[in-house]
């Protein structure tokens, strides 16, 4: 686990949701300067930290709202810190918790060299690494359906399958392997969700090796070429991991593709 470290004027824990963000600034010597409510802005956030910006670093939880303002900090160059949410979840647990008081802690652990980081994923490839993950979404869901009716299959003793239904070309006859009618409307429904999956997935496929060739097309036909490595294992590596050196070990890598 890698921790910030820097000496910094101005120490900045932010607690940060959707539509407010609660703020906690430190000086070096940890006195509170700041520590209120304000709302999730560009503007609130500038506003707050314009007297200590010259030396400030700032610091939120690995959430999923955190893109707007590390791309913020990242135009009007203040820096950023992401905290590793697991990792800080370990190191200030206690009993009371609230926005207030996880904000001060969040300071002081920046403030004393204890904060866990996360790694700021590039904004330029940011997008596309979402649509990767919203494509494995959509795959799970598709196993599933295939799943159930595979299931319903097994619910009534019915012959196994020939052939993988994975396979589009080997759903004919699949609705009507099942008599009943009502659970055969049911597998009905099923695969036309499938092919409705099939064919999002391809376009989302299409879309994502056309950004992959314009971020670092020379990586991604570097990772194809690997024996074992095909298109879908090359794009997880290079938008899941986009930079090896920031993994201090092996054992970073399986948080890493989670």
């Amino acid at each position: 686990m890698r921790f910030y470290n820097h000496q910094r004027q101005y120490y900045c824990g932010i607690v940060l949701h959707v539509k407010t963000m609660y703020v906690c600034i430190l000086d070096g010597a940890g006195r509170v300067l700041v520590h209120r409510n304000v709302p999730s802005t560009p503007a609130a956030f500038l506003e707050v930290v314009a007297p200590y910006r010259a030396d400030l670093v700032v610091t939120v939880e690995c959430m999923f709202t955190w893109y707007w303002l590390a791309d913020l900090c990242a135009a009007e160059r203040i820096t950023f810190v992401l905290g590793h949410a697991l990792a800080m979840k370990a190191i200030h647990g206690g009993n009371a918790k609230n926005d207030r008081i996880d904000s001060h802690k969040i300071a002081v652990l920046l403030r004393g060299g204890m904060l866990p980081r996360a790694y700021v994923y590039p904004a330029a490839m940011r997008s596309t690494r979402d649509l990767l993950r919203r494509r494995q979404h959509l795959v799970r869901k598709r196993g599933e359906l295939l799943a159930h009716i595979q299931n319903t299959r097994a619910h009534y003793n019915l012959p196994a399958f020939e052939k993988r239904l994975a396979y589009p070309g080997n759903r004919e006859g699949v609705v009507e392997h099942f008599p009943d009618p009502s659970v055969r409307k049911s597998v009905e429904v099923d695969v036309a969700l499938i092919d409705q999956y099939d064919a999002l997935v391809i376009d989302l496929e299409v879309t994502i090796v056309r950004e992959a060739k314009r971020h670092d097309g020379d990586a991604f036909h570097r990772l194809r070429s690997v024996p074992g490595i095909g298109k879908v294992l090359a794009l997880t590596i290079l938008y899941e991991i986009h930079d090896i050196t920031r993994l201090t070990a092996s054992r970073n890598l399986r948080p890493t593709l989670g």
